[in-house]
């Protein structure tokens, strides 16, 4: 919350017009509303905020600096847990893809104990994690109900053999146990056929799409026959070139001929090998040289911000093996191709001589067998090599569907790639649940990008809390409409808490769904759902079927309602979670030194989380990204979030701390990236206000040794906060200091 300001109740005339709300009139008008509302629900701080938002009295066209001053008054003094800003309705929680198999369902598994999907969410979430099997049952149409047979009743997965049970424990080898075992499909099968069921016909719109620079043409439409009948020729030309197993990497920003290079791979029986098209020649040939790739498709350049970037000729660097290579805009690539590659057109044209080129077969396989190659982002040494197999998929739709209620009416947008797991989790979220897939080929950073999401009419926008602050910062998506949005979602990094107030005002304060996970768990182990109340920045609840514990510094479990702070320690029978990793240590990774509990040792994850009073959860960083600062233990988010607003002037704060090369305890320091490159503000002013809204917000004893002004923090490939470079630089500083 604000540290300075008034109470709601202190809220006057003068303040509405000295944040920017019209005329006098305009202000008196939305002061006699607020006025009304308080008349109605009082004080209470969660039910006025609530009659607030219902009565949508703070619109998306109001400055932000109003919607700051309402809703933290609201909650100037509110110490009873996070504050709560959205609120399911109990008439649309039954509506949910969720909350309508929890009302078929539950009162057969709870009898009188259930009431609806909103009380009973915690009881349902629960059964999930202790019934991930029935070791009763013979076939896989048993009658007793477990969650994953609800779930798999419900999502058009096509099986050529049904699998014998839910999950087989019998392989004491196998920590997570064998899932689905028995089963033969493809994945890529179930996404382009229709079914009767999903509402997924031949000519539902299953990709819309614009290209950056045609803002203001019409939005491109493909339909689920045609996407099939194009990810079959596809098909048909790689097995003209390659052998069955073979693994071809796509290196390309994610643009529908993208998505079907990615589905065509895998409905072929290869393994897709996935790069971002941000890295540079020596990462593409260490994610190249893992998995033996035979061949890339990629682009001949990124056209982006209105910029054409080479990636061709990074590929190039990287490896001598065969390109297929797409032109970015045009007909005919703008490169000069080397002897062994090949132009997309040449590579459609091999397939010319077939009767029925847009026909194939699909090659099924057992569910085990690996479709994708994804890398972790490689912060430190090599990054891990992660096979995702045709269960990868299913887990991941299965949170979409259960969490952001993705179903056939949905248009779904999320700026990523293909060579993060972001990409996969869309593509399979979209074409497995009869959703459209909305693609930008463009920046996401710009006007262009909002107005496509405006006009493709997108439901469900995916963002990063970094893409969020660059929207709010330079007033780029004033003046478009996005109403038809129904929910955010929200993964990659920690958010903040005044720029998700900014995100969920443009909508009516719809929600945000935070998303946190992992490539080698397929999707998310927590989520917020739409069954539960939200919190700017956090998390609600774990993922469906998904059990944790958070651990002291002894490796021993919190209670499971009490407030604490610690590491996360996964139950091992998680559905779509890696057995494997082509070069590393599975079991060394994510199990040794892990403690057990109820005779089954955890897995590792790697966050520091902290549950809050009332139950939701803020993500405080990796393990090494924590702190000792006076003996007690705190993370760098947590130090950042405060910090993040103390100052008009700052647009972000990195916290990091190291102890002095002749000992001592450890020190504090901040860098910060300002709004306006030669802002005229101190180290000296920010030390003091960084130190005084930590020691209010989070201990007495906290101390600020230093404020570093920086024009831009390091990051990763997937802009992820290098947190330990800065460690290295402080250290350093520290080093001189100790020689002076």
């Amino acid at each position: 919350m604000r540290e300075m300001g008034k109470s709601i109740k202190e809220v006057g005339l003068e303040d509405l017009l000295r944040v920017g709300v019209g005329d006098e009139e305009e202000a008196k008008c939305l002061m006699a509303k607020l006025k009304a509302a308080i008349a109605e629900v009082g004080f209470c701080e969660k039910e006025l905020w609530h009659e607030i938002t219902a009565r949508k009295l703070l619109k998306p066209s109001h400055p932000h600096s109003l919607h700051q001053l309402i809703y933290y008054s609201v909650y100037r003094n509110y110490h009873n847990g996070p504050p709560l800003y959205w609120f399911p309705s109990l008439n649309e929680s039954r509506c949910t893809n969720l909350g309508r198999i929890m009302e078929t369902h539950c009162p057969k598994l709870f009898g009188a104990s259930y009431k609806d999907p909103i009380s009973s969410f915690k009881d349902f979430q629960r059964f999930s994690v202790q019934h991930p099997e029935a070791s009763s049952c013979s076939s896989f149409d048993f009658e007793f109900l477990i969650y994953w047979s609800i779930v798999l009743k419900e999502l058009p997965i096509h099986f050529l053999e049904a699998p014998k049970c839910i999950l087989d424990t019998s392989d004491k080898s196998k920590r997570g146990g064998n899932w689905l075992p028995g089963s033969v499909l493809n994945i890529a099968d179930s996404c382009v056929r229709s079914s009767n069921y999903s509402n997924k016909q031949d000519d539902s719109i299953a990709v819309v799409w614009r290209a950056e620079g045609d803002d203001d043409k019409e939005v491109n439409c493909m339909t689920l026959k045609q996407l099939r009948e194009q990810v079959m020729m596809v098909a048909n030309a790689l097995d003209n070139m390659f052998s069955k197993g073979d693994a071809i990497a796509i290196d390309m920003p994610m643009t529908v001929t993208a998505v079907v290079i990615y589905l065509a791979i895998v409905l072929a029986g290869f393994v897709v090998v996935s790069i971002a098209d941000s890295f540079a020649a020596k990462e593409i040939a260490a994610r190249l040289r893992v998995p033996n790739a035979k061949a890339i498709f990629t682009q001949d350049s990124i056209v982006r911000g209105g910029r054409r970037f080479p990636l061709y000729s990074r590929v190039v660097e990287a490896a001598p093996l065969k390109a297929i290579v797409i032109p970015a805009t045009g007909e005919d690539v703008q490169v000069q191709l080397r002897n062994q590659d090949l132009s997309w057109k040449d590579f459609l044209a091999s397939v010319g001589h077939l009767p029925r080129p847009n026909y194939y077969f699909p090659v099924y396989q057992s569910i085990d067998s690996v479709t994708n190659i994804l890398f972790s982002s490689g912060t430190t040494g090599d990054p891990k090599a992660i096979p995702w197999t045709h269960l990868s998929p299913i887990r991941c739709v299965a949170d979409a569907w259960a969490h952001l209620d993705i179903h056939a009416k949905d248009v779904y947008c999320y700026p990523t790639n293909l060579g993060w797991v972001m990409g996969p989790v869309l593509l399979y979220s979209c074409f497995l649940t009869g959703a459209t897939l909305a693609l930008y080929h463009g920046s996401p950073l710009g006007h262009g990008f909002g107005k496509f999401v405006q006009d493709a009419g997108v439901t469900v926008l995916g963002t990063v809390p970094s893409l969020v602050k660059t929207w709010k910062s330079t007033g780029c998506m004033e003046g478009l409409d996005w109403t038809r949005i129904r929910m955010f979602a929200s993964t990659g990094e920690a958010s903040n808490v005044d720029d998700d107030l900014w995100l969920s005002s443009r909508v009516y304060y719809k929600p945000i769904i935070e998303c946190c996970g992992g490539t080698e768990l397929s999707s998310s182990y927590i989520m917020g759902s739409l069954l539960q109340p939200q919190v700017f920045g956090a998390f609600s609840s774990a993922t469906m079927s998904t059990g944790f514990v958070i651990l002291d510094e002894d490796g021993r479990p919190y209670p499971d309602d009490q407030a604490c702070v610690g590491e996360i320690g996964l139950f091992p029978t998680q559905m779509g979670a890696t057995d494997r990793l082509l070069n590393a240590d599975h079991e060394k990774v994510y199990f040794e030194g892990m403690p057990m509990y109820k005779d089954t040792q955890l897995r590792r994850h790697g966050d520091i989380v902290k549950r809050t009073v009332g139950g939701y959860l803020l993500v405080l960083g990796r393990a090494d990204d924590t702190m000792n600062l006076g003996g007690i233990k705190t993370s760098s988010i947590e130090i950042e979030r405060v910090c993040d607003r103390a100052d008009e002037s700052v647009v972000e704060t990195a916290a990091v701390s190291a102890a002095p090369p002749n000992g001592g305890p450890e020190q504090l320091a901040i860098f910060v990236v300002l709004k306006e490159e030669g802002m005229v503000i101190s180290p000296d002013t920010l030390k003091k206000r960084f130190s005084k809204v930590i020691q209010s917000n989070l201990n007495p004893l906290f101390k600020v040794s230093a404020v570093k002004i920086v024009p831009m923090f390091p990051r990763t490939a997937s802009n992820k906060l290098l947190r330990r470079v800065l460690r290295e630089q402080w250290k350093q500083h520290l080093m001189i200091q100790s020689k002076l």
